[in-house]
């Protein structure tokens, strides 16, 4: 760890290390802002407020009815939906239940979706209504016993509500048809009546310890499916108190006051860089706006004009979407404190332009669904895009290691190690992969060939792993071409990342067919049936053959040097 040489260079008043120890569990840390912020705004979303008193109330009348429901303490429920005041509500819900949350990418296709609910064992899943056809396809083969099902209106208010669901069903056309009905196994229960029988109810306190089960975070799985990163409420606790000691200095002219901040919650928060800021905003009180359709940018940019906002946490691609938009330079920004970048590489041609459009640098940060999204960051009191991934927060020791594990010294680049109380308890019933993803003293091996610099700022250079990062989502080969092998006519295929101005990465297919009718058009149909969107290949390239290993392992490394 070079005598962790980063504390050195921390910002003044930056702590050297965390103690999670000062909470029972992260359910402690809700309850105790529930309490503070009562009176507080938590969420606004198409303009509707949510208090966190209001979060509070309704988050127990949730948990009260998911206890009632009989599941076993520790029971996994799952949450898909997008940013809507739902979500806050439904997470604080299973939480304070003493259940773990198992966050769902609401576009998933039925295979992917089906994989994590068997995989996870969720018994219980919250769901929006517009994603439900999804959901009707793979049930039966799920080990789901209830369903939570919720309307875009639902907590917008009464007439409010009404009109948003009943745009989003009749006018936008947004609710697929499905048909999911409560058998002799299943019950199907309407969020908003499942809010008021629990409102009758009392929500009991479960014994809860740091070294419970917070959330199973899925991440890409080198072997084609996804698996579940173990994150613990010391975990999630310990990532929360890094973030807050490393943004605070870029906050102190705020005063005391946390709950007068305002952060934009544009990224999905059932993703782990969004669900980390998200809960350390619940821990100072900040309130967020929630932007269901960060895409749908005209009502985006009309969003940002409504108030001031202080931190904004972003991919690279959406903070250079933002700058192309034609409104954006009428965006007021003297307020911004923080525009946080992670995910994935930020580009210095997107920090210059941003830091020109809004008088606030972009900061880079990485980290890891194993990490809890925290792993090191730039100092926010930068003036610059320095091209490094930053120092490690608080707590955290890194190391970089050659393929035996030794640690290499200052400026020679090796494999990117991390340890820290936010590392992940390891993989969800997958020891032999936990086993092979750490060393023998306890370092995450994160697959990142990176190297050191005298300051103690790390440089990635390359990635070890073979995965692909479109718009801050990991893509793994293995699963595309899994997906693509069964469709007629392919006799082998491979799958790299080439660059894209759009998306960071995109998703390039070679193909190898038997059968020479075979066309894109044909190959993109297979991929759209069963993989998400950003996971589909943007460009196909039939190929006689592909190079490979004298024992037949296809070398991907070859494919992008010919990219290259």
């Amino acid at each position: 760890m070079v005598d962790r040489i980063w504390l050195q260079h921390y910002p003044e008043g930056v702590p050297h290390d965390v103690n999670p120890e000062q909470y029972g569990s992260l359910t402690d840390m809700l309850e105790e802002s529930l309490q503070k912020y009562k009176d507080k705004q938590f969420s606004i979303c198409m303009d509707v407020a949510m208090s966190y008193g209001e979060l509070d109330q309704h988050s127990a009348a949730l948990g009260a009815w998911l206890q009632a429901q009989g599941l076993e303490p520790g029971a996994r429920v799952a949450i898909m939906l997008p940013n809507i005041p739902q979500f806050g509500v439904a997470m604080a819900a299973v939480l304070r239940a003493g259940y773990t949350c198992v966050n769902v990418n609401p576009l998933y296709t039925p295979r992917e979706l089906e994989h994590q609910l068997r995989d996870s064992g969720a018994n219980v899943i919250i769901i929006l209504e517009n994603f439900a056809h999804t959901l009707e396809q793979v049930i039966d083969r799920t080990g789901l016993k209830h369903v939570v099902m919720t309307a875009m209106g639902d907590l917008l208010g009464g007439l409010k509500g009404k009109l948003v669901t009943f745009a989003v069903r009749h006018i936008k056309k947004m609710v697929p048809a499905f048909n999911i009905s409560s058998t002799a196994g299943l019950t199907v229960t309407p969020f908003s009546q499942a809010l008021r029988q629990g409102s009758g109810m009392q929500l009991k306190r479960v014994p809860q310890t740091l070294d419970s089960i917070a959330f199973l975070q899925y991440t890409g799985g080198t072997t084609g499916l996804a698996k579940g990163a173990i994150l613990s409420h010391r975990n999630i606790v310990a990532a929360m108190l890094q973030a807050d000691a490393w943004f605070r200095p870029a906050l102190t002219d705020m005063g005391s006051d946390t709950t007068r901040i305002h952060a934009i919650a544009a990224l999905p928060l059932y993703h782990i860089f969004a669900l980390t800021v998200c809960l350390l905003g619940i821990r100072q009180g900040w309130h967020m706006t929630l932007i269901p359709n960060p895409r749908d940018f005209p009502t985006f940019i009309a969003t940002l004009k409504k108030a001031p906002f202080h931190v904004l946490p972003a991919v690279n691609t959406l903070f250079n979407a933002l700058l192309v938009q034609p409104d954006f330079k009428t965006v007021d920004f003297s307020a911004l404190r923080i525009s946080q970048a992670g995910g994935m590489a930020a580009s210095e041609g997107t920090a210059k332009r941003w830091k020109e459009a809004t008088g606030c640098p972009m900061i880079e940060g990485w980290g890891m669904s194993e990490t809890c999204a925290i792993g090191t960051n730039n100092p926010v009191t930068n003036t610059e895009f320095t091209g490094t991934i930053g120092m490690p927060l608080p707590g955290i020791d890194v190391a970089i290691m050659d393929d035996d594990g030794r640690e290499l010294p200052l400026g020679e680049a090796g494999e990117l190690c991390i340890r820290g109380p936010n590392v992940m308890v390891g993989y969800y019933n997958q020891p032999e992969e936990t086993r092979r993803s750490t060393t023998e003293d306890g370092f995450l091996r994160t697959g990142d060939i990176a190297r050191m610099e005298p300051n103690g700022h790390i440089r990635i250079v390359d990635r070890k792993k073979d995965m692909i990062n479109v718009n801050g989502f990991n893509v793994f080969p293995n699963e595309i071409e899994n997906v693509v092998s069964t469709c007629p006519g392919v006799v082998e295929c491979a799958a790299i990342g080439v660059p894209d101005e759009e998306q960071g990465e995109a998703v390039k297919l070679y193909v190898v067919r038997s059968d020479p009718n075979l066309t894109e058009a044909d190959v993109m149909r297979c991929c759209k049936e069963r993989l998400t969107g950003y996971k589909r290949p943007r460009h196909i390239e039939f190929r006689d053959e592909l190079p490979k290993t004298n024992v037949g392992k296809v070398l991907r490394r070859r494919l992008r040097e010919t990219e290259g």
